[in-house]
């Protein structure tokens, strides 16, 4: 039998062998990160890596949308988890979302899906990189204040980030807050709702429009 003196940081290593693999389950279900797919995915329509838009009925939405003149004021990454569609998206809290129950969260359950022109450049350990850096926001507060940190984040902004830190691209450029259409009136109380008076027009951002525009990205599914 081996004495105590082996044992102990046999225990210790096994110990926090343990904690590390289940860290690294807890973020996104049956852990895409191990390439150990047993399933195949159900549909062909989708890619890892597809951004997927969307129009959400709420009051700051419909100022998303006038502000940016853009039909958009939602969207998030899709991501083939097991043979399973999710969206990864930043609302309340930051999570993985089923895809079709993502799709119904939507106005009249429409929905466009853009891919990369040259998605060739999304190899398996460029979306593991992207997969594997994305877990940083998951449980991450929603960001009603647009602001560009990590602290916080909204759903372009996720998304931007993600193919940025994770495959080397950014989609588009980033603008200023004071870029947009901000005289409209239901803007401006939004506006007002979140800053008072003193709106931060220096703040960069990323609208789902700017996305949407992207000139690296080709439609796959448009059924608006």
């Amino acid at each position: 039998m081996k004495s105590k003196k082996y044992l102990f940081p046999v225990i210790t290593f096994l110990i926090s062998f343990g904690l590390a693999l289940f860290i690294s389950l807890k973020v996104f279900p049956n852990n895409p990160f191990t390439g150990n797919k047993l399933e195949k995915t159900i549909s062909g329509k989708y890619k890892d890596g597809d951004v997927i838009f969307q129009t959400s009925e709420s009051k700051q939405c419909e100022a998303v949308r006038i502000a940016t003149h853009s039909k958009f004021s939602h969207c998030g990454i899709i991501y083939d988890i097991n043979g399973k569609w999710f969206v990864f998206e930043a609302v309340q809290p930051v999570k993985l979302t089923p895809l079709e129950e993502w799709i119904k969260h939507g106005k009249n359950s429409k929905y466009v899906v853009k891919r990369l022109k040259n998605d060739s450049v999304l190899k398996p350990e460029v979306l593991q990189k992207m997969k594997q850096y994305s877990q940083q926001f998951e449980g991450k507060e929603y960001d009603a204040y647009f602001e560009w940190t990590d602290d916080r984040i909204y759903c372009s902004e996720l998304v931007w980030k993600i193919y940025k830190n994770g495959a080397g691209i950014e989609l588009s450029k980033l603008q200023h807050l004071k870029d947009f259409n901000l005289e409209d009136e239901r803007v401006k109380k939004v506006l007002k709702e979140r800053y008072g008076t003193t709106i931060p027009l220096e703040e960069e951002v990323v609208s789902p429009s700017n996305l949407a525009d992207s000139k690296l990205l080709t439609t796959i599914i448009d059924n608006y």
